[in-house]
């Protein structure tokens, strides 16, 4: 659409020219004082301020004010569906791949779109999470999704067989998916390793998978069918989405 009113615009400054030929030093002048002001602009140092204040601005226009109803009803409460994990990669915005609304989904973002196992001290943030989203919201899909050209997975890729580190948390974090490394490095070992980190991506994504069955409140959801898990990987680059489930074959605890 901007496109097509630049041109109409092109054409009738050419239109009116060609018709009255006394305007053009008039237009020559305009033209310049255009092209300053769009050369002024295009050198316009970022402002992040104004950024997020046209950004809400354009939501509060296009989404808020047009659809009252909504947000009427979700400042009684929330009941998404989904929990998400995803990456925090600003290329892999959930919401904006997958289109979900306000309500819909319990989002998660972290590298690498990771679940720790359960661990009450180390991973306490990631537990608090999940047992809200369980327990609380009642959701019935957790969703755990990877994605192409993933620095995180690079990153778990890259750490030196004898665990050494670079860096303060992210190393740490990552190797929680060793196993998914492990067991790229066993049956893909003869990839490239641009080719190695994309099927780590998928296989992360599987370990998490078996990690939230670390939580007895998934657990037990997952047995009793109130819960599916979910496994996803989006590739930006080729434009595609897979999803995919996992079945675990547990059965219900039994007390001894």
């Amino acid at each position: 659409m901007a496109g097509e009113s630049y041109e109409d615009a092109i054409a009738a400054l050419s239109k009116l020219l060609s018709e009255k030929a006394s305007l053009g030093d008039v237009a020559a002048a305009k033209i310049k004082q255009l092209t300053a002001e769009l050369d002024a602009a295009g050198s316009k140092p970022f402002n992040p301020d104004e950024r997020i204040r046209t950004g809400f601005a354009h939501f509060k226009n296009e989404k808020f004010q047009k659809n009252p109803e909504l947000y009427d009803e979700l400042a009684k409460g929330q009941s998404p569906k989904f929990m998400v994990f995803a990456c925090s990669d600003s290329r892999v915005c959930p919401s904006h791949v997958l289109n979900f609304q306000p309500g819909e989904a319990f989002v998660v973002r972290n590298i690498a779109s990771m679940v720790p196992p359960y661990d009450k001290t180390k991973y306490a943030g990631a537990g608090a999470a999940i047992e809200y989203a369980v327990l609380h919201l009642k959701v019935e899909n957790i969703v755990v999704i990877g994605h192409s050209c993933c620095g995180g997975i690079k990153g778990l890729m890259s750490i030196p067989d004898d665990g050494t580190t670079a860096s303060d948390f992210i190393e740490q974090w990552v190797q929680i998916c060793t196993p998914a490394k492990s067991k790229v490095k066993a049956e893909a070992n003869n990839l490239g390793f641009s080719e190695q980190c994309t099927n780590c991506e998928k296989a992360t994504v599987n370990v998490s998978l078996g990690n939230l069955l670390t939580y007895p409140f998934v657990r037990d959801a997952v047995v009793k069918k109130t819960l599916a898990l979910k496994g996803a990987h989006y590739d930006f680059v080729k434009g595609t989405f897979e999803l995919w489930d996992l079945d675990f074959k547990i059965s219900p605890s039994v007390s001894v």
